[in-house]
C-alpha cells in the first residue's frame, strides 16, 4: 500500500460487538483505514441493554494514548464514551499536547437502553474543554439539547443547533443526527456558515444499536484520508444508511447494523 491511513478511537467498549471500539475498529477496517484504539471504559452491554460500566485508570488512559502517539501517529482522532471530568481533561490535555488537526467528537451521553454514560457532572468540562477542538461534533438530538440547553423539536431547531454548537460553543463544524425525528432520517451540517441537509428514507427496524459510533467513525476515515467535512458526512450518511437498511438480525433486543452492507453494495465485497 503506498500510503496507509491511521485512525484512534478513544471510547468505551461493547463485548458484543455493536456499538464503542468494536464498531469503530470495524468501521476504520471496512474503509480501509488502519484503526487504533484506547479504551476509556470497560462496559457491560448487550443489545438488551447496558449491564454496569467501569472506567480504566487515568493514569492508564494517558500510558495508552502516549503509547499510540509516540510509535503510530494518527491521521484522525474520535472520542466516544468519556464518562468522568478527569477523563476529559485528560483527552483536551492530550488533543492539545499532540496537537491533533482532525478532531471528531462523538459526544455520547445516553445508550439506546436509557442508561446514563456520562456524569452530570462531567458535562461543562464536554462542552468548554472538548467541543472547541472538534473539527466536527455529531451529536443525536438528546445530546444535542443538552449541550445547547434548549428543546428540539424540528427541522429548523436542529438547524439552529448546529449553528448554536459552532458559532457559539466553538467546534469547526457539527451534525445533528435526525434519527429521533419522524419522516425521513435527515442529517443537519453546519460548517463554513453554510447548511447542508442529508437525508434518507426511514427504515422499520429496531437494530439501530452503534448507529452514532458507526457514523463517527465513518466521518473520521474519511478526514484521515484527506477528505473535506462535507464529504466525510455524505459518505458517513450512506454507510449508516445501508448498514441499518440491510440488518443483520442478531440479538435479543436492538440489534446491530450491517457493517458489511455499504462496501458490498458499492464495491462488490
Amino acid at each position: 500500500m503506498s500510503n496507509i491511513y491511521k485512525a484512534l478511537s478513544i471510547a468505551g467498549t461493547d463485548p458484543t460487538g455493536g456499538a464503542g471500539i468494536h464498531a469503530d475498529l470495524k468501521t476504520f477496517q471496512e474503509q480501509r483505514v488502519y484503526g487504533m484504539a484506547v479504551i476509556t471504559s470497560v462496559v457491560a452491554q448487550n443489545t438488551l441493554g447496558v449491564k454496569s460500566f467501569e472506567e480504566v485508570s487515568i493514569e492508564n488512559i494517558s500510558e495508552q494514548i502516549d503509547c499510540v502517539f509516540e510509535d503510530i501517529i494518527p491521521d484522525a482522532v474520535k472520542t466516544g464514551m468519556l464518562a468522568s471530568q478527569s477523563i476529559i481533561e485528560l483527552i483536551a490535555n492530550k488533543l492539545k499536547k499532540n496537537e491533533v488537526k482532525l478532531y471528531v467528537m462523538d459526544p455520547v451521553m445516553v445508550a439506546k437502553s436509557g442508561h446514563h454514560l456520562l456524569h452530570e457532572e462531567a458535562i461543562s468540562s464536554l462542552k468548554a474543554l472538548l467541543i472547541p477542538l472538534a473539527t466536527i461534533i455529531t451529536p443525536n438530538i438528546p445530546e444535542a439539547e443538552v449541550i445547547i440547553g434548549k428543546n428540539i423539536h424540528t427541522i429548523n431547531d436542529m438547524r439552529n443547533a448546529a449553528k448554536e454548537i459552532v458559532e457559539v460553543y466553538g467546534a469547526k463544524a457539527a451534525v445533528i443526527k435526525g434519527g429521533h425525528m419522524q419522516g425521513k432520517a435527515r442529517e443537519i451540517l453546519y460548517h463554513n456558515g453554510e447548511i447542508k441537509e442529508f437525508s434518507s428514507a426511514r427504515y422499520n427496524t429496531v437494530n439501530t444499536h452503534g448507529t452514532g459510533c458507526t457514523f463517527s467513525a465513518v466521518i473520521t476515515a474519511e478526514l484521515a484520508k484527506n477528505n473535506s467535512i462535507e464529504d466525510s458526512v455524505k459518505t458517513g450518511k450512506e454507510f449508516i444508511s445501508q448498514a441499518i437498511q440491510k440488518t443483520l438480525n442478531l440479538g435479543k433486543g436492538q440489534g446491530p447494523t450491517n457493517h458489511f452492507a455499504y462496501n458490498e453494495k458499492n464495491k462488490g465485497y
